[in-house]
């Protein structure tokens, strides 16, 4: 029954079916008709919640990411999404909304690594040791739980298709508060992640930039756990900011592009799940990589013929 309900958080379409075989739902057959399709999933209010939660994730992450991958934060930044999940499982094992144990463990662990300050970079086998023993104490605290865990482990692999109306006004409130204090932010940051050193020279807060930032990624990540989960936060997070990173060096463009790769990885991946019975996650993240596999190859393929035009002159 579990097990049932978790694929039934994760594409309720699909198992709405499986309960009813005779069952019709309008909407859920393709008809190649983009228009007709996509206006066919803003029947469902679930949907509606899903691509709002979704978009209002993307542009955060979008935003927030850029600033992980430019300070190569990105091990720490999904060290922090398991230090969650083991809040989380606390908080599901003491009957309590798990976002709440999610948000407790993730902006502690955060406030303690931006702390670290320059001394977090080289630190990986430090924090994956600490990421290791999470993951155990969260296994411990499911084990503690007697009741269905389903919240919990929705937050493995997300439940965007769960999502109800009031948790996305509570999305739009912490996505506004994160995107308010990266505005504020923004050009000291953006100065302390380029050159750390110069910036503590010019009188800039580097410390504190780094404690601020790390909290605001605290709070990114918990919200990005909604679409795509603890396991697969890379998705969002990082793999949108590093391939607009490899195709543009100006930090403006980069975070734009970044934003507009997260919504349409997104958007796209809640497109496709409400046809398919398979979780959003695999198509988000698969969608992710594919691009970054493509940029990849395109950055080498571009750098081989500039090699041989040269040569040949």
């Amino acid at each position: 029954m579990g097990v049932y309900y978790l694929m039934a958080m994760m594409n309720p379409v699909n198992s709405l079916k499986n309960l009813i075989p005779n069952a019709t739902i309008r909407g859920t057959g393709f008809s190649w008709n983009l228009v007709v399709d996509v206006l066919a999933q803003f029947q469902y209010a679930f949907m509606q919640h899903a691509y709002a939660a979704g978009i209002i994730v993307a542009v955060v992450a979008g935003i927030v990411g850029y600033f992980v991958v430019l300070r190569s934060l990105s091990f720490a930044g999904h060290a922090l999404s398991h230090i969650g999940f083991a809040g989380a499982t606390g908080a599901v094992a003491l009957g309590v909304n798990p976002v709440y144990g999610l948000l407790v463990f993730t902006v502690g662990a955060a406030m303690g690594m931006g702390f670290m300050g320059k001394r977090i970079y080289g630190r990986d086998v430090v924090i994956g040791i600490v990421l290791a023993w999470t993951l155990g104490l969260g296994v411990l605290f499911l084990s503690l739980y007697t009741g269905y865990a389903t919240e919990a482990y929705a937050l493995l692999f997300g439940e965007i298709l769960g999502i109800s109306q009031a948790d996305v006004v509570v999305t739009l409130i912490a996505g506004v508060v994160t995107l308010i204090a990266m505005a504020i932010m923004f050009r000291p940051l953006l100065f302390a992640s380029v050159d750390g050193d110069v910036a503590e020279a010019r009188g800039v807060p580097v410390r504190l930039l780094s404690i601020l930032f790390m909290v605001v990624l605290a709070i990114s990540v918990s919200e990005a756990v909604q679409v795509v989960g603890v396991l697969l936060i890379f998705a969002l997070l990082v793999t949108p900011p590093a391939i607009a990173e490899r195709l543009t060096a100006h930090p403006i463009k980069a975070i734009g592009l970044s934003v507009l790769l997260a919504i349409l990885f997104t958007c796209i991946g809640l497109f496709i799940s409400f046809y398919l019975p398979y979780p959003v996650s695999f198509f988000i993240t698969t969608l992710a990589f594919i691009t970054y596999l493509a940029v990849r190859l395109w950055a080498y393929v571009r750098q081989r013929f500039i090699k041989l035009t040269s040569e040949a002159v």
